[in-house]
This record gives C-alpha cells, sequence and structure tokens, in this order.
C-alpha cells in the first residue's frame, strides 16, 4: 500500500484539501454561529401539528418537518408498520412504496366521495408524455395493454373452470 506522500507526489491534485491555501471554500467556511445574521448555534425546532414520522436511527426530529400531508387511512396505518424498521431493512422502504400506492387510490376514492371526478390522465402526465416522449408512452400504453389481456385471460379462465367443476 502506498503512502499518501508517494500518491500526493504522482497524482496532481492529491492531497489538496491538505493546505487551506488550495481550497478555494476555505473562506467561506465558517461555523453557522458566526456568519452573518445567525443568531443560533442550532436551529429551534419546528413543533408538530400532526403525527411526524422519524427512523429509529436518529433520536430527534430534524428542525424543519413536514406536516401538510398527514398520515391517515390504511396508508398511515402501513406507515406506522414501515417506521417500526430500520432504514437498513427493505420492509421499511418496500412497505413506504406501497403507503403511497394507497395513498394515492385513497385520494381518488376521497375524489369520487367528494363528487369530483379526477383526470388521471392528465394528473399522471400523460399528454406531456404523448407530446416529449411518444415512443414510450406507445410502449408504456402496450404493456399494460398486454398486462390487462393477460389478467383478463387469466380470469375468465379461472371463472370457466370453476363452472365446470
Amino acid at each position: 500500500m502506498e503512502t499518501t506522500m508517494n500518491l500526493e507526489s504522482k497524482i496532481v491534485g492529491w492531497g489538496a484539501d491538505l493546505d487551506p491555501k488550495n481550497r478555494p471554500g476555505v473562506p467561506r467556511e465558517k461555523e453557522p454561529h458566526l456568519a452573518a445574521g445567525v443568531h443560533w448555534s442550532e436551529p429551534e425546532l419546528q413543533v408538530p401539528k400532526s403525527k411526524v414520522y422519524k427512523s429509529i436511527e436518529r433520536p430527534r426530529l430534524s428542525a424543519a418537518i413536514g406536516t401538510s400531508c398527514p398520515p391517515r387511512g390504511l396508508s398511515g396505518k402501513m406507515r406506522d408498520f414501515a417506521y417500526r424498521y430500520g432504514e437498513g431493512r427493505n420492509a421499511h422502504w418496500l412497505t413506504l412504496l406501497a403507503a403511497d400506492r394507497v395513498d394515492m387510490i385513497e385520494g381518488i376514492l376521497e375524489d369520487l366521495a367528494h363528487g369530483h371526478i379526477p383526470n388521471i390522465y392528465k394528473e399522471m402526465g400523460l399528454s406531456a408524455e404523448w407530446k416529449y416522449n411518444r415512443a414510450n408512452f406507445v410502449k408504456k400504453i402496450a404493456i399494460v395493454g398486454v398486462g390487462a389481456i393477460a389478467l383478463s385471460a387469466f380470469f375468465y379462465s379461472r371463472r370457466n373452470r370453476s363452472l365446470r367443476a
């Protein structure tokens, strides 16, 4: 294994941060409380107005938190389950992905319950996809169509089997 001194002589720019004169950001690198206008050493914590999730790996909430979309319904229960696991586990992330999909469906059902019919074509950006990315749009539609045909054929054959028995 080569020492830093050997690499420094062979690789141009290696160890540039050893000498502050070679670091362009040094004049701007100051402690936050020394910067102009800052009157705190640690930011004041925001008070949550609804349930806010935090990782089990972190001891406290971050200073700025999002409370505009509080957890609700089945997707909220799924998020409760996901945050029992650490961020290094697949169960955490896969459950959060599924909760996002469930939340989308809950939103559509809520719109329908309030008498608003969502324009899914426009809300999913399909008109922009058709205009700017037509080849992939056609490919996606073909894949969805083949999937729908395969599913309907599967359920149709199961139905026919159950009727014969």
